[in-house]
């Protein structure tokens, strides 16, 4: 990748990583202050407030690692602690994707129910252990990303350009390795949101097909808060979908063409990360409202931007049944 290329996307990612730092540290304090209010967390809640810090940490290192790399073009510092910098950013991408794929999962046991027993007792035990799930899983990427020190080739033979510390699978070993790390950190979890898209999709349709049949067709059904939560489900697994594509293309180009395009993959996780905060915040309703509330306030500080305040709803009374989430 030519220098002026990298620095453009150097540029980019930081304008992305002000905005990830940004919703998901907003979702990371009103999650608090909820929690001192309420004294708990719902599961939902613990599965969103471990994506926003790895999602945080994710970007604050990555960046760190492309500043460093953009003002020593020459790798004159000792690589180690460049490695150990893009293992993190892996390994905290792992954390990500199995978080966002948990809190899918999460959402289609509260919105679908199924007759299996078998099925709801195994969704019943990993619900109940949600805080050592999401404990588990940045250990679980940790544990995975490791071996890359091992099998991995220690010089960056890259068709262009030397990135500080960057290990590339130029042996037959660590070729096999990255693609079963591809396979575990964005495959699987990609398979289990597709399949808890496509449960709840199913769900809707039986429901809403159900809620007309109840009413002949006298008016159209209304799913209330659950249909903002089917929404925020849908969309982060369409979102993950587009980012999986990108990123198994971008690993190819890595892993087969040796192009040295590895500030790609940093810059279309944060572009991932950004677009997931924001969808979380839209789904969690109080969120969504506060942020609209103090947008709106911002704005009225500068009378000629009063044209860019957004409309507040107020609460309907009468709806459904509201799904917790």
């Amino acid at each position: 990748m030519y220098s002026g290329a990298e620095v453009g996307l150097w540029a980019l990612t930081g304008l992305l990583g002000v905005t990830t730092v940004f919703f998901n540290g907003y979702i990371l304090l009103m999650s608090l202050w909820n929690y001192k209010k309420n004294n708990k967390w719902s599961p939902s809640e613990t599965i969103i407030v471990a994506l926003s810090i790895a999602s945080i940490a994710h970007q604050l290192i990555c960046y760190f690692w492309m500043t460093m790399d953009e003002l020593d073009h020459k790798c004159r510092i000792v690589q180690i602690p460049y490695t150990i910098m893009v293992l993190l950013v892996f390994s905290l991408k792992f954390t990500i994707m199995w978080d966002s794929s948990f809190l899918t999962f999460y959402y289609s046991t509260k919105l679908v129910t199924t007759p299996n027993n078998c099925y709801t007792n195994i969704q019943a035990v990993i619900l109940k252990h949600v805080t050592l799930a999401v404990f588990l899983i940045p250990l679980s990427g940790l544990g995975t990303c490791m071996p890359m020190m091992v099998v991995f080739h220690p010089d960056n033979h890259t068709t262009a350009n030397q990135d500080c510390g960057v290990i590339m699978p130029d042996t037959l070993p660590g070729k096999v390795y990255e693609v079963l790390y591809l396979i575990v950190s964005d495959v699987l979890p990609g398979l289990i949101m597709i399949k808890c898209c496509i449960s709840i999709s199913t769900h809707l349709a039986i429901h809403l097909r159900h809620m007309k049949a109840s009413t002949n067709g006298a008016h159209a059904p209304k799913l209330g808060s659950q249909m903002r939560v089917i929404r925020m489900a849908l969309s982060l697994v369409a979102v993950f979908i587009l980012f999986l594509i990108i990123d198994l293309y971008v690993n190819y180009q890595i892993a087969v063409e040796h192009e040295n395009i590895i500030m790609l993959t940093f810059f279309f996780t944060s572009v991932y990360t950004t677009v997931t905060a924001m969808v979380l915040i839209y789904g969690k309703k109080p969120f969504w409202k506060a942020l609209i509330h103090e947008f709106n306030i911002s704005m009225d500080v500068f009378p000629c931007l009063s044209c860019l305040k957004v409309p507040e709803q107020k609460a309907k009374s009468s709806s459904p049944a509201k799904v917790k989430n």
